[in-house]
């Protein structure tokens, strides 16, 4: 199975808004999504490059799976 690496956070960004997440506001450099029927938003920092850790604990709030998000980050 592929790994998830590193990934810009504009492009997780345009992921996030693929599965119905919209952009709620931001703090410092931190962006702060909602979606409907998920318990806590989703934050990502606005760095360059997000690390692996911050996608991955993301798609556990999300409730995606790995290969679910590793197929759809190609489409973006």
């Amino acid at each position: 199975m592929p790994r998830i690496t590193s990934l810009h956070w504009k492009l997780f960004e345009k992921f996030l808004f693929k599965h119905g997440c919209e952009f709620k506001r931001e703090k410092g450099d931190h962006r702060i999504y909602n979606k409907k029927g998920i318990k806590r938003p989703v934050v990502i920092p606005r760095d360059s490059d997000l690390p692996a850790f911050i996608i991955i604990n993301n798609l556990k709030v999300l409730g995606i799976s790995r290969e679910e998000y590793l197929r759809d980050i190609h489409d973006i």
